[in-house]
């Protein structure tokens, strides 16, 4: 039951005067969720770091959005495009806390500096983002924030440790928040997703672990953003894509020894070389 003068959650309808703001929309999985919701008549503040990127996909999307160079891995820089998204458009009801990074190596060969920057992008530039933005949806007593996590925060594969953990880190972040956020009219929703074709792993496309099938043959990020859309719409609690994501979840939470075996027909001995 909620409390005396609470607000129940009443989901985001996305459409004009919508006004939503992307972390990481220059590229890959931000930038087809920034398409999505201006397909849907959006305002949309496109964050991220690179000035140029955002600017010319400001310029191709239906109606008018504003490119707010920031790093989410600084509290005060995030802070400010916030702000500024906030007074040029004249109000916040969306955030969608995208922006991440990866580099996949074994623990004992990765480096220290490569641990730390995704802590700070993908699970730090999360808290960053939602502190910013949360006061001004308490506020106005409603809004929704979308945390994109990962599969890789349900089951953790050799190789990722330190890009799971992140992405584990966001997963339960989001799930206390949704409870806490109860009565306030502002809602949360995890995504899961998969392996995306994006541009997330270009950099080491050469040391990546037998197990990983991405490339091609995944899914695309136009696909998720419409889910996206969906879930927030619907104040979904979860987003799963694909559905192996969820049910490689659920196995791994029952048993984690038999998620092992299906991994390793599904995916090969690399996926989970110990039998113990």
């Amino acid at each position: 039951m909620l409390r005396e003068g609470s607000l129940a959650s009443r989901p985001v309808q996305i459409a004009s005067g919508t006004r939503a703001f992307v972390t990481g929309a220059s590229r890959g999985i931000g930038r087809a969720v920034a398409h999505a919701l201006a397909q849907r008549g959006a305002t949309v503040g496109l964050a991220a770091r690179s000035t140029s990127a955002l600017e010319a996909l400001a310029a191709e999307l239906p109606g008018s959005h504003y490119a707010l160079t920031c790093d989410v891995a600084l509290p005060a820089s995030i802070a400010t495009a916030v702000e500024q998204f906030i007074a040029a458009s004249g109000g916040l009801d969306l955030v969608v806390a995208n922006a991440g990074i990866a580099h996949y190596e074994p623990i004992a060969e990765q480096s220290l500096e490569k641990i730390v920057h995704m802590t700070e992008v993908n699970w730090l530039g999360t808290v960053h983002t939602v502190h910013a933005a949360l006061p001004h949806l308490l506020a106005q007593g409603r809004g929704h924030i979308v945390v994109m996590s990962s599969g890789a925060g349900l089951r953790s594969f050799p190789g990722a440790a330190a890009y799971s953990a992140t992405k584990a880190a966001q997963r339960m972040f989001a799930e206390a928040l949704r409870h806490e956020l109860a009565g306030t009219g502002v809602s949360v929703t995890t995504v899961y997703p998969g392996e995306i074709r994006t541009s997330l792993h270009d950099h080491e496309k050469g040391r990546m672990p037998d197990w990983y099938h991405g490339g091609p043959q995944a899914a695309t990020p136009d696909a998720l953003a419409k889910r996206v859309v969906k879930a927030v719409e619907r104040d979904s609690r979860h987003v799963h894509f694909r559905p192996l994501v969820k049910g490689m979840g659920i196995l791994n939470g029952l048993s984690p020894a038999l998620a092992d075996r299906v991994l390793r027909r599904l995916r090969g001995e690399t996926a989970a070389p110990r039998r113990d």
